[in-house]
């Protein structure tokens, strides 16, 4: 099966994904042909089976980027180097035996934080951000709330002092968008990372930086920034579009919209909905082939690229016979990836208890938030990666602010 390539680019990655997903699957296929910035061929996944079967194999579809064939066609300043990078000792890129004891290593510093602490930082956070707008009847959600909550949480719970979690998000935004800016999105985070290190190693402290410094096996502070980054990278922009995308749900939905004011179960609903049709993590780089095969009736090159397309394998006719129907609890799907490159369960945890959070206290804050402007009227990022909206104005009661008082 052949046909022209799509690019992994353009408007329709804004507006109507699914439909562009759809349309790929009925022309070319379960696994389809794309190109990214510069006519840089590869392969987009878009079967629930098939991204199954490249995740359950790690060493025929590998995740060493060194086999890559397209390397020699590769710019220095390609803005997608910092999310197909190459020569990164990070966990990303790290295959066999060390991933797994580093993934061990990263598992275990994030699971011990005191889960009564993130919470605690979470909501005294969010109350924060929501004293800043809540007395004015009006906020944009994303700008002022979602971009900011996850990264000043996992800063703190990574040994980052407030001042400087702070400053973080422009540079994490920029780096995920993978335009212009994002290989000095990355400078400033690397920079970030490596003086956190250098304070925990004068001072150490109960913080996630410590633990993965003080980890048995013996990593260097390069491996522990670059995997520090990944962890930052992965649990800020994702969260905050958890939160934007369920928000959106849950006052556009009236399945939502009606317990908006009841209990809070519908929180939960919305959080997993929006993970099977709305994921924030819509295509991720990537697996290499370490030799000929072939996949979803194409033929896959030795060291050709694939991107595993989470959103398009969610919403495969395959597994999703009635996608009109609402998923209750079902948890099959693969937003938090899938194998032994998988998100780490404490990463998703601390994304749930985050998100949920974040939803919560703003609805608990102000109960009768409503958006400002028509749904339709919406919009989202360009972005072929991640999905979240470009903002999400809503109005409500003015009401005074906390100011740290309960």
């Amino acid at each position: 099966m052949s046909g022209s390539p799509t690019p992994l680019s353009g408007p329709r990655f804004q507006t109507e994904p699914g439909r562009l997903y759809r349309e790929m699957r009925r022309d070319q296929g379960s696994v389809a042909p794309v190109v990214l910035d510069g006519d840089v061929p590869a392969w987009l996944i878009l079967g629930y089976r098939e991204l199954h079967q490249v995740t359950n194999d790690p060493v025929l579809f590998s995740r060493d980027s060194e086999l890559w064939n397209q390397w020699e066609n590769i710019p220095d300043g390609w803005p997608l180097l910092p999310m197909i990078g190459r020569r990164q000792p990070s966990i990303l890129y790290t295959v066999g035996e060390r991933h797994t004891v580093r993934a061990a290593m990263i598992s275990n510093a994030l699971e011990a934080v005191d889960p009564f602490a993130l919470k605690r930082y979470a909501e005294e956070f969010a109350d924060d951000l929501i004293d800043r707008f809540c007395a004015s009847g009006r906020t944009d959600i994303i700008a002022e709330y979602a971009m900011l909550l996850p990264a000043r949480v996992l800063a703190k719970i990574y040994g980052f002092s407030d001042e400087v979690g702070g400053p973080l998000v422009g540079a994490l935004n920029d780096m995920i968008d993978g335009g212009g800016r994002a290989l000095a999105g990355q400078q400033h985070l690397g920079t970030s990372m490596f003086q956190l290190l250098a304070d925990k190693h004068a001072e150490p402290g109960d913080d996630v930086a410590t633990r993965m410094l003080q980890d048995p096996g013996g990593f260097t502070d390069e491996e522990v920034a670059q995997d520090l980054m990944v962890m930052m990278a992965a649990g800020h922009q994702p969260t905050a579009d958890w939160m934007g995308n369920s928000l959106r749900l849950m006052l556009t939905d009236d399945r939502f919209a009606a317990s908006l004011s009841g209990g809070r179960h519908s929180v939960a609903e919305a959080m997993n909905e929006v993970l099977w049709e709305d994921t924030p993590t819509q295509n991720v780089a990537g697996r290499w082939a370490s030799r000929d095969t072939h996949l979803g009736g194409q033929h896959i090159r030795s060291g050709d690229l694939l991107l595993l397309g989470i959103a398009a394998a969610n919403a495969d006719p395959q597994v999703r016979t009635d996608g009109s129907a609402l998923t209750g609890g079902n948890s099959a799907f693969l937003s938090f990836g899938h194998g032994e490159h998988r998100c780490p369960f404490p990463a998703q945890e601390t994304a749930e208890v985050v998100a949920r959070t974040g939803i919560e206290v703003l609805l608990d804050r102000l109960p009768d938030v409503d958006l400002a402007v028509p749904a339709e009227e919406l919009s989202r990022r360009p972005s072929p990666w991640l999905r979240g909206l470009t903002d999400l104005p809503v109005h409500f009661t003015p009401t005074p602010a906390l100011g740290g008082q309960k």
